[in-house]
């Protein structure tokens, strides 16, 4: 009697112990696996800076397409019984809104201005979801967010008048805020007409969609001259890391921490953006660049609290 009271005394102490460990090791994972996310998804600036000359942009942005989704086929596999011809039109639709797009403008932006540029106004694209949800679809938005929008179109009015080796980056500076207005709106369409799906063959078939949109105009604008290794590099950890894994990544932390803490990774993508391409390809930092992040950041914090219930 006394081994039987001992042992199943010892059960819930094991499994309370297991559940402390479980907790300690997700208290230091978070942090390392949003910083890490991070650190990639700024370095896909680095790499669109380095590959877009060579390929130009829709080229490269089909090569992303396409080896990002093989790396998310096997969720898209396990799911297919899901996917019917319906949803497929569906997610190839929001693929040109969420992928095609953007991915296109932020490339062509990389030929005309340094990294940092896009990684900063990747930054817009919380606020602009908080502004296409309040605008078409009904949700609330309060006083802080408004606020927070308003210093993140004050910062990209600043990014877009300053100048880096003498020459303007206005234009590379609007069409990021352009592609994070199409984030906005993708992101909205994405939580409204496909959710009820698993989240990872979501992503792969919205990459695998905008890969098979835009392969006649990749193809048609595809360069005749030998595209150099590096940008070839760049290009496939654009596509493998920055797109494939990272998605992965970001799931993982998505079913771990909720929706709301992984968003939080957009604070980090302008910093890791800035200092990659400070670090490897040796582009300053601008007055004009640190007060737009600081202003476009500080909107992105605002733009984060909730609207006041009624």
């Amino acid at each position: 009697m006394a081994t039987e009271c001992t042992t199943a005394s010892a059960v819930p102490t094991t499994a309370a112990a297991t559940a402390q460990t479980q907790a300690a090791a997700a208290g230091w994972r978070t942090p390392l696996e949003l910083t890490l996310l991070g650190a990639i998804w700024g370095g896909s600036f680095l790499f669109m800076r380095v590959a877009a000359a060579d390929f130009g942009p829709l080229p490269l942005v089909e090569a992303r397409l396409a080896l990002g989704g093989l790396i998310l086929t096997p969720f898209l596999w396990r799911a297919r019984a899901q996917f019917s011809p319906l949803l497929w039109l569906r997610i190839a639709a929001i693929a040109a809104v969420n992928s095609v797009i953007p991915f296109a403008l932020f490339a062509w932006g990389a030929e005309r201005a340094p990294a940092g540029i896009g990684a900063i106004t990747n930054a817009m694209t919380v606020m602009f979801t908080v502004l296409v949800a309040f605008l078409f679809f009904g949700e609330r938005i309060g006083v802080r967010r408004l606020i927070g929008l308003a210093a993140g179109f004050v910062g990209v009015a600043v990014l877009a008048s300053g100048k880096t080796a003498g020459a303007s980056v206005w234009p590379a500076a609007l069409a990021g805020t352009l592609a994070s207005v199409m984030y906005g709106f993708g992101i909205n369409l994405v939580r409204r007409y496909l959710t009820g799906y698993p989240s990872a063959a979501v992503a792969a078939a919205n990459l695998l969609a905008g890969a098979v949109l835009l392969a006649p105009f990749a193809l048609y604008s595809w360069p005749a001259r030998a595209i150099p290794a590096a940008s070839w590099a760049s290009a496939l950890l654009l596509g493998v890391l920055c797109t494939g894994a990272a998605f992965v990544l970001y799931y993982r932390l998505i079913t771990r921490i909720g929706a709301a803490r992984a968003s939080t990774v957009t604070y980090l993508i302008p910093l890791f953006g800035v200092i990659w391409a400070w670090l490897l390809l040796d582009e300053p930092l601008t007055a004009s660049m640190a007060l737009a992040g600081a202003l476009i950041l500080s909107g992105v914090a605002l733009s984060q609290q909730r609207a006041p219930r009624s």
